[in-house]
């Protein structure tokens, strides 16, 4: 790959600085047409299956589609919810072991923790000082979360959609791999970089969004919903790290109806067309070819099947979050090396952004 060309032969921090030496979006794309893309992952818990095939794949292959690929573990939207300091400092950790398994790779990408880069949070506030209130109210994901927590939700519950803006555009990111709960999200980043430079130049590039083909994993129990690490059905969720016997458990439990035809048909069959999708996924075939494969399968015994494909896709990423698990050492050592790469790209921006604002 070109980045790991350059880094070897020209060392890493020269290439960092020469991706900064001026502050307009590079003319001519990189791979793919993709200048500077950037992404982030909460680390509350084990990546699970939506996860994994929702963004976490898609970030392995473009590391190979741009020069310049930022993922961040971000810990400080982590704490719009009460966390334990003890648990929150080791699923740090878990995470950066995670996304390694995966395929993440520190010599294509540059994987680091948010909160070691305070420009992150200093131009938050910046933008935070150009959103109006009723802007964020209106947002789905806060209305959600809110009406869920009643009274309990936070100031940083209602603005972590602004530090999200920030996170991408302190960097100059110009695409922003997405689900599709986070594309309002994105609207948002788009209109503070519009605003922004409508106000004091052009500067930032307005960022665009990448769906991921695999766009939204239902929950196994409640296919109308999203799968997700908080549900607290634990047969909901499949996690990476799950067993072998865990897995198969789960997807036996998965609702589906009473028909045992195997087919795809979201709007009426949404249990069996969701196990029908995860099968497809983790096995890089089409939907018609899962569902013809599967001819003759009722859906308990295709449910059995498809728990196989998933043992089989996560039993070497297991493997390899086990042993990197192993060596705490090396997985601070790199979040240091990411953050001090991201550091020196974030620095130089926001040093400009000040200026443009007006602070000394």
């Amino acid at each position: 790959m070109a980045l790991h060309i350059t880094r070897k032969a020209r060392g890493c921090w020269s290439f960092i600085r020469a991706l900064h030496k001026a502050t307009a979006p590079a003319t001519a794309p990189e791979r793919g047409g993709m200048e500077r893309i950037f992404s982030g992952i909460q680390p509350t818990g084990i990546p699970h299956l939506g996860n994994y095939l929702g963004a976490i794949e898609s970030w392995v292959k473009l590391q190979d589609e741009s020069g310049s690929v930022l993922y961040s573990i971000v810990d400080l939207h982590s704490i719009t919810a009460p966390q334990d300091p003890a648990t929150l400092r080791q699923s740090i950790l878990d995470m950066t072991a995670a996304l390694l398994a995966c395929g993440i790779d520190p010599e294509k990408s540059i994987l680091f923790q948010q909160s070691q880069v305070s420009e992150h949070t200093q131009l938050s506030w910046i933008l935070t000082c150009m959103v109006r209130l009723p802007r964020l109210q209106h947002l789905h994901q806060w209305k959600a979360k809110t009406a869920r927590q009643k009274h309990d939700g936070t100031v940083g519950l209602l603005t972590y959609p602004v530090l999200q803006a920030a996170d991408i555009l302190l960097y100059k990111s110009t695409h922003v791999p997405v689900g599709e709960d986070q594309v309002q999200h994105m609207e948002l980043v788009q209109d503070l970089a519009q605003g922004f430079n409508k106000k004091y130049g052009e500067f930032f590039p307005v960022p665009k969004s990448i769906l991921t083909p695999m766009k939204k994993v239902k929950s196994l129990r409640d296919p109308s919903a999203k799968m997700s690490k908080s549900d607290p059905d634990r047969l909901a969720t499949v996690r990476i790290t799950d067993s072998p016997e865990e897995i198969r458990q789960k997807f036996r439990k998965a609702v589906t109806d009473f028909t045992s035809e195997v087919t795809y048909d979201p709007a009426s069959r949404q249990g069996v067309s969701n196990v029908v999708a995860i099968h497809a996924a983790v096995t890089g075939r089409s939907v018609e070819d899962v569902v013809r494969q599967s001819a003759g399968l009722d859906t308990a015994r295709y449910k059995l099947a498809v728990a196989e494909a998933v043992i089989e896709k996560f039993a070497p990423i297991k493997g390899e979050i086990e042993k990197l698990k192993m060596d705490k050492g090396h997985l601070e050592k790199v979040l240091q090396t990411g953050s001090a790469k991201a550091k020196e790209l974030a620095y130089p921006v926001y040093q400009e952004v000040k200026k443009l604002v007006g602070f000394l």
